[in-house]
């Protein structure tokens, strides 16, 4: 038996499996129970081993400035996880009609095999190229198929609850995002680099592997394959302008994510840096939870322009602090108020369609437009930070994006249901 043969018998029943469902359940969704609930399990776990791997991202900035890439800049070091990111969300458009077509289980063992993968190569990586390669790349592409599944299946199960629902798996990605950074900072003095970033992927394949018996599709599959891209979509004035909210929001609202250690121990001399990303991850638990929790009552498209609006607010008031006791304060109320930037575009991608059927499509071209706005975003505060603009064209850049994004979003909730103050939306 040749190797294409033992592939082909490896993933036969994991396919088999998606496609021979014979449990579907065409009727309305149940909005709650054992099932529907399992599927947020499953997605919790998934937020937790992609967006919790992307936000860690600034413990490898970090390290990688003092270490083997010390002699490399601030943008070119931020390109990592920022084409990481960018991969999470653009894979999205591929997954998208794969998803559809009924194969999220062979979404989530092929994305589980690159993610952990990719982290094992990150390990023994010695030079730039090389950590592109293994950490961007590998590890971004794995969690571009794992994520789209997580977000759509939502949408199968909860009418009344969506946001809710999405917001409580989405909590994964800010435990993650704690978790992993205090891995990296506790282990990496005692056992190394390598060993410790083996550890951080024999976690993401033991969490990773819950997914697996929860997550089932309860609509079948259409009997066409849809295109990647829904060009009548482009049309609706709502949801193009929900595309520019999240290409400039995604663009502008990780850069403290990235820099914000960089910045508490250059700018503040502070010696609690190291868990400075740990605490924005930490507030961001609740603004993932409560915004969310009030979107199913208030319209997500309310909601997020909110959030998107303070958390502007408080990236320009980060030019201003000066001291640990600011920066602890800053991380706290933007990791509440940033939360929603992943936890909201879900269920507002799933009110601006039409059909069910179109679902996944065109949450795989708003993620391929968060992707972009993240992608750039990062390397050009980088650029900013070593040119003349300095720290304060930094923290200005990222707070000019996320005030552009919840311009965007109020653009979109007003092509949808006019002006008025009461309307949901």
């Amino acid at each position: 038996m040749d190797d294409e043969e033992k592939m082909s018998n490896l993933l036969k029943p994991v396919i088999a499996n998606d496609k021979e469902d014979k449990s579907f359940d065409v009727g309305e969704p149940p909005n709650g129970g054992l099932t529907a609930w399992a599927q947020v399990v499953a997605a919790f776990f998934i937020f937790f081993n992609t967006w919790g791997i992307v936000n860690m991202y600034g413990v490898f900035q970090t390290y990688y400035q003092s270490a083997f890439l010390s002699h490399q800049s601030e943008s070119n070091i931020s390109w990592i996880g920022s084409i990481q990111g960018f991969l999470l969300m653009s894979v999205s458009i591929i997954a998208g009609p794969i998803y559809d077509a009924g194969y999220p289980r062979a979404l989530l063992f092929i994305g589980t095999s690159l993610t952990v993968f990719g982290m094992i190569m990150t390990s023994i990586a010695k030079t730039y190229w090389e950590s592109m390669l293994a950490q961007g790349v590998t590890v971004g592409i794995g969690c571009g198929l794992l994520f789209l599944p997580s977000v759509v299946i939502m949408s199968q199960y909860f009418t009344t609850k969506i946001a809710f629902a999405t917001g409580v798996a989405s909590t994964g990605s800010s435990l993650g995002a704690v978790i992993y950074p205090i891995v990296f900072r506790q282990l990496e003095p005692v056992i190394g680099f390598p060993w410790t970033v083996r550890t951080i992927a024999f976690i993401m394949l033991s969490t990773s592997a819950v997914s697996f018996p929860f997550m089932r599709r309860r609509i079948p599959a259409p009997r066409r394959i849809r295109r990647m891209y829904d060009l009548a979509a482009f049309k609706e004035r709502p949801y193009l302008f929900c595309l520019f909210g999240v290409f400039f929001g995604f663009m502008g609202v990780y850069i403290p994510f990235f820099y914000a250690e960089v910045y508490a121990r250059t700018v503040c001399s502070s010696t609690s840096d190291h868990y400075l990303l740990s605490i924005i991850n930490a507030g961001s638990v609740f603004g993932r939870l409560i915004p969310n929790f009030l979107a199913d009552r208030t319209g997500p498209l309310n909601m997020q322009i909110v959030f998107g609006s303070l958390a502007a607010m408080l990236v320009f008031s980060w030019i201003a602090i000066r001291n640990t006791q600011g920066m602890v304060a800053f991380a706290v109320l933007y990791g509440f108020f940033s939360g929603s930037f992943v936890s909201l575009p879900g269920p507002i991608v799933v009110s601006l369609s039409p059909a069910h059927e179109t679902v996944g499509t065109r949450m795989g071209m708003a993620l391929g437009a968060s992707g972009l706005g993240l992608l750039v975003g990062a390397p050009v505060a980088g650029a900013i930070l070593r040119s003349h603009g300095g720290w304060i064209g930094l923290q200005a850049w990222s707070g000019a994006l996320v005030a552009i994004s919840a311009v965007w979003m109020l653009a979109a909730r007003i092509a949808k249901v006019g002006s008025s103050n009461r309307a949901i939306a």
